[in-house]
This record gives C-alpha cells, structure tokens and sequence, in this order.
C-alpha cells in the first residue's frame, strides 16, 4: 500500500500546484463514487431513453425526461456514498439532518448538472447520446467536486477556547 501511495503522491505532485489539492485522496474517493454514479446515469438514461419514456416520439423530449431521471438517481446514489465514504471525516461536524445535507449537496452540485445536461444536450447533436453524456458528466464532475467540498462537507472551523475574545460579553 505504501508504495501505491507513494506513486500516487509522485504523480501528483508533476501537476500544476492549483489542481494539486484536488487530486489527492478525497478526490479519488469522489472519483469512485462518481463512477458508481456515471454506471447508474448510463443504465437510467438508457432504460428511460428506449424503453420507460419510448412512447414520446420526439427525440428530444424524450431525451430531457431520460436525463432528468438519470441525473436525479444518480445524484441520489452520489449524495449516499459521499456521505458515508469521502466526507465520513465531516460527517461529525455536520449538525444537520441528512435532508438538509442532501438540500445543501443538490444546491452545490446545481452547476455541475447544469453543465451536465447542457453539455450533453449539445452533443447529442453530433454524438451517440451515452457519449455525449459520458463526456458531460466527466466535465462537470470537477465543478461538483469543488462544490461540494467548499458548502455541502466544508470543514467547520474549530473552535478555540482559549481565544479571548471568544470569551467577552
């Protein structure tokens, strides 16, 4: 395990320092995670696609409504697994109930599916739809990734008890 991590670190240590932070741990959990959620994105999409929203014969407004529940599945599934696995460290500081993190995580994720159906929307026009998606949810993965990291599992500043200002009426 040792040397897995040690290559890791060597690896991402040659990016550029800004992307840096992003790379490390925390984002390789996310990355699981989101793959776990692109495999239910795909397999929704396409069962909506061709088979629960078949009756809909424009392409298009099929599509959103196959979008639209994959998204929603997926961001279910993403929401859990975050939860438990790559933010467990700051589950403890959240003093909300899971619906409220689950409101706070679908807000900071808002651009991120944004970008994703957009993206995938335009591409459809020139790609097979599940690529098009592919490519739309690798893309906005980055911007849900900051989100949720900064408002929805953001680290609670701790509190020190010696401050004396902390103190004063």
């Amino acid at each position: 395990m040792s040397m897995l991590r040690h290559l890791a670190q060597a690896l991402v240590s040659r990016l550029p320092t800004k992307l840096q932070p992003m790379v490390r741990w925390r984002f390789v959990k996310f990355g699981m995670v989101g793959a776990s959620g692109t495999v239910i994105n795909i397999a929704v999409l396409y069962m909506a696609q061709e088979f629960f929203f078949s009756q809909i014969e424009d392409f298009h407004m099929r599509l959103n409504y196959a979008i639209a529940l994959a998204i929603t599945v997926a961001t279910i599934n993403n929401f859990y697994w975050n939860r438990r696995l790559t933010w467990r460290d700051r589950k403890a500081a959240a003093h909300h109930s899971a619906l409220f993190l689950f409101f706070k995580y679908v807000m900071a994720a808002a651009l991120a599916i944004a970008v994703q159906t957009l993206l995938t929307k335009y591409l459809a026009l020139y790609l097979h739809y599940i690529v098009a998606n592919l490519v739309a949810i690798v893309l906005a993965s980055v911007c849900s990734f900051l989100a949720n990291d900064r408002m929805t599992f953001r680290r609670r500043p701790t509190i020190d008890s010696s401050d004396p200002q902390r103190h004063e009426p």
